[in-house]
């Protein structure tokens, strides 16, 4: 008698376990996405830049570093303000109008949509600013691309600004959206600052 109730038990405490077993397969459970690392932005404020061989003045970020290009067919006005936590860069460059302005737009414009292959969307945002002489556009560009963001500045007469946003870092639209969000921001800061000497 102690053998067949003992294998009641068993069976019994089974069944509970399989009963169990199955009431928790009907429910589904989906992973949880993959995250990225937190990203801790600085206070946005800004310093003047001018130079006194160069004919245009603007605000830009504190955290950011103003260099000179080193590329090999710059010219002397050319700069770039690195900010290395964020190992990102704003290349400008400036060149004078000598009846080429169109060439010069073009030429943005060209730059700005060699990433169509890659990129999701390029949206054209229009810059008029009477009150400084200041004329533009500003390419973003969505989705995996080397550079997110192009523009051109002009007063239409004689100056030419232009400035493209780039990480040193693989594309990843998702990770890189907050990123690219706190720098055109200081970009927009620095047109809307931009003086023409």
């Amino acid at each position: 008698m102690k053998l067949r109730s003992f294998i009641k038990y068993c069976l019994t405490l089974l069944l509970f376990w399989l009963l169990l077993l199955l009431y928790n397969c009907r429910h589904s459970y989906t992973p949880r996405p993959r995250g990225y690392f937190r990203i801790d932005f600085p206070e946005k404020k800004y310093t003047r830049y001018s130079n006194s061989e160069c004919n245009y003045s603007f605000e830009y970020p504190v955290y950011g570093k103003i260099v000179k290009s080193t590329e090999p067919t710059a010219e002397p006005c050319w700069i770039n303000i690195e900010f290395p936590r964020f190992k990102g860069v704003i290349y400008l460059t400036y060149k004078r109008i000598k009846n080429n302005l169109e060439k010069y737009t073009e030429d943005i414009r060209k730059i700005a949509y060699k990433h169509i292959a890659k990129a999701d969307d390029i949206i054209e945002r229009r810059v008029d600013l009477p009150e400084n002489r200041v004329y533009g556009i500003i390419y973003d560009i969505k989705g995996n691309t080397a550079s997110s963001v192009n523009f051109y500045m002009t007063d239409s007469v004689s100056n030419f600004l232009s400035g493209s946003l780039y990480f040193n870092v693989e594309p990843n639209k998702d990770s890189l959206a907050p990123v690219i969000s706190f720098f055109e921001a200081d970009i927009e800061h620095l047109i809307a600052t931009l003086e023409w000497k």
